[in-house]
């Protein structure tokens, strides 16, 4: 049976499965263990790769981060964090100003947006090499070290192409699962892929099944 490792964009997981559950209601465990049986491979280990914010951005968040990170250890989940980068000033400028941009405002509107526009929490941070490490671990796991035969990657992330191209090319397997929103079109041309519907992250939830059990005993 063909080895796999599961890469998590933890970001990205929970910006997209938020939008369906809780994303800490749903979990990686169960969906890992679901993608395994449908697509006939062994689970050598879940990577979890997550930006870690500073207690300066709120204690209780901060404690609150930890302790979900704490979790998924326990569970065999292997955590990978980085810390959380602030955007200069400039830099929260520019992303403001493309923001509004995109909105395709007219004339009259525009300023007006612009005048109230709030300093979103989202806006003035960062992941700083989130992405990269993932790809370089891809690389390095599957290929360098061939620790597995498929990469599996849950993110929808268009930056992680060029380094599956490269893993495809050397002849390993790619794997790719996030949910219909937030699930790149050019990521799905190019990769195998698996949809992550409300039905399947159903499946995943951490009381899922255990009424039906109850019932039974």
């Amino acid at each position: 049976m063909k080895k796999a490792i599961i890469f998590v964009d933890a970001n990205n997981w929970y910006h997209n499965i938020k939008n369906y559950f809780n994303p800490s209601d749903v979990e990686i465990n169960k969906l890992a263990i679901l993608l395994a049986e449908k697509f006939n491979f062994q689970i050598v280990e879940i990577r979890w790769y997550a930006s870690m914010p500073s207690i300066k951005d709120g204690e209780l968040m901060y404690k609150r981060h930890r302790a979900w990170l704490g979790e998924l250890g326990k569970k065999g989940v292997k955590i990978i964090t980085r810390k959380l980068q602030r955007l200069s000033n400039k830099d929260i400028l520019q992303k403001k100003s493309a923001i509004i941009n995109n909105l395709d405002l007219c004339e009259n509107c525009n300023p007006l947006v612009e005048s109230v526009f709030l300093d979103l929490a989202d806006i003035k941070k960062k992941e700083k090499g989130i992405d990269i490490w993932i790809a370089v671990d891809m690389l390095n796991l599957s290929i360098l070290e061939n620790k597995c035969d498929v990469c599996v990657l849950i993110s929808g992330d268009t930056d992680f192409i060029p380094a599956l191209n490269i893993i495809k090319n050397k002849k390993k397997e790619i794997l790719t699962s996030m949910t219909p929103l937030g699930y790149s079109t050019e990521l799905r041309e190019k990769f195998p892929y698996f949809i992550l519907t409300k039905e399947i992250l159903t499946k995943c939830l951490k009381d899922y099944g255990k009424d039906k059990k109850l019932e039974e005993k």
